[in-house]
């Protein structure tokens, strides 16, 4: 697809989410740097919820993020079991404290705040169990740049409805963002997330009600809603 009738499409499908789910909220306050990434990888492969409980565990326990140059990966492993994958996270999260802090000189990641966004993502990509979607989440939601991370939400949308053809996240993240639209990443991402979640599920996609199921090219749609599914069983109710 060319880029301009990409930028286009973009724009369709993020007004079309917007008139179905609304603007989505942002803080009244964005959050720092370095606390949006340890939020961020505290949320890899888990739920909001038990994500945000390790969060508060952290914060509960530790004032500054300096205390943790001292505490053991086995002992942060422990204050963040709820979130799981503890040893990958809780490695993640030491090794980006005790790097920042040995080359970067503070544990505030303010570095990052005028540099481009380019730059700014092979920063934070070069912390060990810091992926480009981590990366990108920190410069939208701390920075308020206008890029859109790449969850499997994303890039199976991404891929159904016909804007990329992409085999990775990574790859769809790249096409994605070279042709975003200004000042949308935070209500196109957010959305599609929604999106994911609600209708245009991994299997068995509610096609027939999907808000941008006018916007959509997927091949494989699926327009037979729960409900005639259901009656579809209790004809055989009738059968002899």
């Amino acid at each position: 697809m060319e880029n301009k009738i990409l930028k286009k499409k973009i724009l369709e499908v993020d007004k079309a989410l917007i008139g179905h789910y609304g603007l989505p909220e942002r803080n009244s306050k964005l959050p720092e740097p370095i606390d949006m990434l340890i939020a961020t990888i505290l949320s890899q492969n888990t739920n909001d919820k038990n994500s945000h409980r390790a969060w508060l565990n952290l914060k509960s326990k530790y004032k500054s993020w300096h205390l943790l140059l001292n505490v053991s990966i086995k002992q942060l492993q422990n204050e963040i079991r709820v979130a799981g994958l503890t040893k990958q996270k809780a490695s993640a999260i030491k090794g980006v404290i005790k790097k920042e802090y040995t080359e970067g000189g503070s544990l505030s990641l303010s570095q990052i705040k005028n540099i481009p966004n380019t730059e700014a993502l092979t920063y934070l990509t070069n912390f060990d169990g810091v992926g480009v979607k981590t990366a990108s989440c920190v410069l939208l939601f701390s920075l308020n740049r206008n890029v859109c991370p790449v969850d499997t939400h994303v890039h199976r949308i991404s891929n159904r409805i016909g804007l990329v053809v992409t085999k990775t996240a990574d790859n769809t993240f790249i096409r994605l963002n070279q042709n975003l639209p200004l000042a949308i990443a935070h209500s196109f991402h957010t959305n599609l997330i929604k999106l994911g979640r609600e209708f245009c599920k991994p299997t068995n996609p509610a096609c027939k009600e999907c808000p941008i199921e006018n916007q959509c090219e997927f091949e494989g749609k699926n327009f037979q809603n729960k409900k005639s599914r259901e009656n579809n069983f209790m004809l055989l109710d009738n059968v002899k």
